[in-house]
């Protein structure tokens, strides 16, 4: 499989997922912004054996577990016929605290 998404962490508690499969001349590569923590997002880090699992570590001492679904369709035709893609979701599957301090590090294990 190819890895098509990217995501970027914000300061304020949001990230971006884009599709980058699919670039379109004015509206670009489609995105979902979802808000994750209360804090800033001090990192994201990728489950090794299925990419669109992952968690994101908040400055608040949270950890939060979201996958993301790829759409039905990941092409559409805008008004002038031109390609541009289509962004899927993210679900979260788990939200926990676990101090009061930024987690800065996260690993997941290789064996499963």
């Amino acid at each position: 499989k190819q890895w098509y998404q990217r995501r970027v962490r914000a300061l304020e508690g949001k990230f971006h997922t884009f599709d980058v499969r699919t670039h379109h001349a004015t509206q670009g590569y489609p995105s979902v912004i979802e808000k994750a923590h209360k804090s800033t997002i001090w990192g994201v880090r990728h489950l090794p054996q299925n990419r669109d699992v992952y968690m994101t570590l908040g400055g608040n001492g949270s950890v939060c577990l979201w996958k993301y679904n790829y759409p039905k369709e990941r092409t559409k035709a805008d008004a002038n016929g031109d390609e541009m893609g289509v962004a899927g979701t993210v679900e979260q599957i788990q939200n926990v605290v676990l101090g009061g301090q930024p987690i800065s590090g996260f690993d997941w294990s290789p064996d499963k």
